[in-house]
């Protein structure tokens, strides 16, 4: 995506199964646990480069001694900066204590992080803040080991307004009206409550506070304390978490809009964001790793069972398409193939484009993302290139030659490394100026490679705000004096918020919107956005399930083709010598591509949840009122 956005964050769980001990005797280290915490972060890393934070719990440990560590950062390289914490802590104590070197059960009481039970998380800060107090995960602590509770999340809620008055309600005092904030805290909530219930029960059986304790632990349901906190919930989720005493937990939210994936044998339990990392990290078969069904909890006990619960009611399946398009790690087998299916899906409207004239092209992508849709163009192509050569031969058929017959043969399909992305710039810079001329630079290309007679056509995850495209790609490439610049999207046209975990909340960012207001205005039909405004007022205090999304209005009018044609103009104002042309992956054709991700509200505006749609109208009220505020 040469426009980058930030998005959803990564977790990974881990619960060894079985002794320290058994780690040490089968794979030489009592320090398994950590070190595949490690592969799991490092192996997503893709999904978040603001910050990183790890937690571990051992079970079974006596009053007075240490049983929860955490550690955090939000250091330029964070999955690096707090696992060279964790060993400095614990090869300073080795160093201290030679006695531990050799005794496994004075590690893990002298040790932090020897644990059985971890929580690890990769994060994006959605909002732009990246203070440490964001890093997940979040710790809620209390005297009781039963009621500590460590959260970390891939999410966004959005009614964080009405999940935080429902916490005043209830008597608490939240310290800040932050989504994670509120969702921690009703969880706790209701934790707490759950505990309370148990030891009122155990003291009419004629227990005492410290009898209760284990057979709280023992008792404790903790489905029974998400269906509860949950209920109001509105957003994309995956919530991870561990009570102090080494339940865990992982619930997917009921539209499976956040991925999960999870693991087990008599070993370990191991949840992650995607799949590709719990195959590598344990080295496990693609069938055995397991998505977690929408609405769903996977629990693990103290006492290491582990069950699938339901907890809130599946509703249609909207899994986010952008993991396939773009978020995830290619090497997943699945989304390896939809990737390359997105390309070929593309080829026809792009051999169209350059007249199919595949031997005056050059095909190429942006970003090295894009790589694995560009294999499927490619392949397309070259079906193509061979349907050009079958034509030809048969043509001349009754006068070939030999020598006209291994001219035919020898013509090949022209791909090049057209661009290429200097890793030691960043775009980062908000003050506009500094921030454009460091933009036109963040790109080189390669010359000698286009002829002026040539198309050049270039595919990219997606186009979002199409910035960097304006400013750095297009002018770069036009100075390979190609007659025509064929870019080409993946994705569809992106026209709506996202309000699930990506960070894409302002409808005047989105060159696809920008495209159609000028369009309205062009075609004298500026009145549409009054009245798409009206319209949205009058919604602005229904409930979220009554309110409609009145913004697909806007673009309406015309087809998908006008809006690509007028993105084309719009990117290519400020002067280009090559003709430009924007080709855009349709919905349907996603569809095809991505049959198990349907998630497409960012492209149609068909939100999977009520929230969804008094975000959308939010964001064209903002725009049109010219504020600069978030919808969610």
């Amino acid at each position: 995506m040469s426009d980058a956005i930030k998005h959803e964050c990564g977790i990974a769980l881990l619960r060894l199964q079985k002794p320290l001990s058994f780690y040490k005797e089968k794979y030489g280290t009592a320090f398994y646990g950590i070190n595949k915490m490690y592969l799991m972060l490092e192996k997503q890393h893709n999904r978040g480069q603001d910050g990183a934070g790890l937690a571990s719990i051992k079970l079974n440990m006596k009053p007075g001694t240490r049983y929860i560590s955490r550690v955090r950062s939000n250091e330029a390289q964070p999955i690096q900066d707090i696992f060279a914490k964790i060993n400095e802590r614990i090869n300073s104590a080795l160093k201290l204590h030679p006695e531990y070197n050799d005794d496994l059960e004075l590690q893990k009481q002298n040790l932090p992080y020897i644990g059985e039970v971890f929580l690890g998380h990769v994060r994006y800060g959605t909002y732009g803040k990246n203070s440490i107090e964001s890093v997940h995960p979040f710790l809620r602590q209390n005297n009781w080991m039963h009621r500590n509770l460590i959260l970390a999340g891939n999410f966004n809620m959005t009614n964080v307004n009405e999940l935080f008055d429902n916490l005043v309600d209830l008597g608490q005092h939240p310290k800040e009206k932050a989504d994670t904030i509120t969702v921690m805290e009703k969880i706790g909530h209701f934790l707490d409550s759950e505990v309370r219930k148990l030891y009122k029960k155990l003291k009419s059986e004629g227990f005492n506070k410290k009898q209760a304790s284990p057979h709280i632990i023992e008792q404790i349901k903790v489905h029974k304390i998400l269906k509860k906190s949950s209920k109001d919930w509105d957003g994309g989720y995956v919530m991870a978490g561990m009570l102090g005493h080494g339940d865990s937990f992982v619930l997917r939210d009921p539209a499976g809009i956040r991925p999960a994936y999870y693991y087990k044998d008599d070993e370990v339990v191991v949840v992650a964001s995607e799949r590709p990392v719990i195959q590598t990290a344990f080295n496990v078969a693609f069938k055995d790793v397991i998505e977690l069904e929408p609405g769903h909890a996977l629990i693990t006990r103290k006492d290491g069972s582990t069950y699938i619960k339901k907890i809130i009611e599946p509703i249609e399946r909207k899994a986010c398409s952008f993991e396939r398009i773009y978020f995830s790690r290619g090497s997943d087998a699945e989304i390896y193939k939809e990737r390359k299916k997105l390309g070929k899906l593309l080829m026809p409207d792009v051999l169209e484009a350059i007249n199919y004239d595949t031997l005056n092209t050059v095909f190429s992508y942006i970003p090295n993302t894009a790589e694995t849709s560009f294999y499927g163009m490619v392949e397309a192509a070259q079906d193509e290139l061979s349907r050009q050569k079958n034509e030809a031969i048969l043509a001349e058929k009754s006068s070939l030659t030999d020598e006209r017959l291994n001219e035919i043969l020898s013509l090949r399909l022209r791909t090049e490394k057209i661009a290429v992305k200097d890793a030691k710039l960043r775009t980062f810079i908000t003050e506009d100026s500094s921030r454009d001329d460091l933009v036109a630079h963040v790109y080189d290309v390669t010359y000698g490679v286009v002829k002026p007679t040539d198309n050049l056509v270039i595919i990219d995850d997606s186009i979002v705000r199409g910035t960097t495209l304006k400013k750095s790609i297009l002018k770069m490439l036009d100075r390979l004096q190609p007659k025509k610049i064929i870019i080409v999207s993946s994705a569809p046209q992106i026209r709506y918020p996202d309000c699930y975990g990506i960070d894409m909340a302002r409808l005047e960012d989105f060159v696809a919107f920008q495209a159609a207001i000028h369009l309205l205005k062009e075609n004298n039909k500026s009145h549409l956005i009054e009245e798409v405004y009206q319209k949205c007022l009058l919604q602005k205090e229904l409930p979220s399930v009554e309110i409609q999304n009145f913004v697909k209005e806007i673009y309406a009018p015309f087809t998908n083709e006008e809006i690509s044609d007028k993105i084309a103009d719009l990117l290519s104002e400020e002067g280009l010598n090559a003709e430009l042309k924007v080709i855009y992956q349709t919905v349907e054709k996603l569809h095809e591509a991505c049959p198990k991700n349907l998630g497409d509200w960012y492209f149609t505006g068909d939100y999977p949840t009520p929230g969804g749609n008094r975000v959308v109208n939010q964001a064209f009220m903002n725009f049109v009122e010219g504020k600069k505020d978030r919808s969610y």
